[in-house]
């Protein structure tokens, strides 16, 4: 995605932090992430959102059935605002837009950790207490991805950055190692 429309989805993000406030964050925010996931699942919905025959009114009508109506007031009514603007394919980018607004607001961040078998709760607590001071946050919401081609130890993403303490990342690092010298 472009960063133009990057800061477009922030801006709309950014509007709906304003409106959700401080009580509803939690909500909105849940909210969120349910419609991110359903769009990034579906691709068949964004090409339904894009379609140029398919009125404002039809588009609105069929993300109020996929999302449910469960869904407050305010990301509906931003969800229908991006459709009225013909900005529908901002609507997965304003979520996370939005997420990283309110985990910002916590002092939390999202986490990746790939491993070689599902962690305990122990070792995702030691690994947020590991990782979240040099990540800047005092948390971390951590995400355990199953990854076999790691071979053991983790793999942890934080934003854009990673830190790499997996069997394979090492032996990488030790093949580039002996390739300098070599070379």
């Amino acid at each position: 995605m472009s960063k133009d429309l990057t800061v477009i989805a922030k801006r709309y993000a950014s509007a709906l932090f304003e409106v959700a406030g401080k009580e509803n964050l939690d909500k909105a925010e849940a909210e969120l992430r349910l419609v991110k996931s359903i769009m990034e699942q579906n691709h068949d919905i964004e090409r339904i959102l894009n379609h140029p025959k398919i009125s404002e009114k039809q588009k609105k009508q069929i993300v109020k059935d996929i999302i449910g109506t469960d869904i407050s007031a305010s990301v509906l009514n931003t969800v229908f605002l991006l459709i009225d603007r013909n900005r529908q394919g901002l609507i997965t980018e304003m979520a996370g837009q939005f997420i990283e607004l309110a985990n910002e607001s916590r002092g939390i961040a999202d986490a990746t950790v790939y491993s070689v078998r599902l962690l305990s709760e122990d070792e995702k607590r030691q690994l947020e207490e590991t990782f979240a001071k040099p990540a800047g946050k005092q948390r971390l919401r951590i995400e355990n991805i199953i990854d076999q081609s790691l071979v053991g130890g983790v793999r942890i993403r934080i934003g854009n950055r990673i830190f790499d303490g997996s069997v394979r990342g090492k032996l990488e690092r030790i093949e580039r190692q002996l390739a300098a010298t070599q070379g």
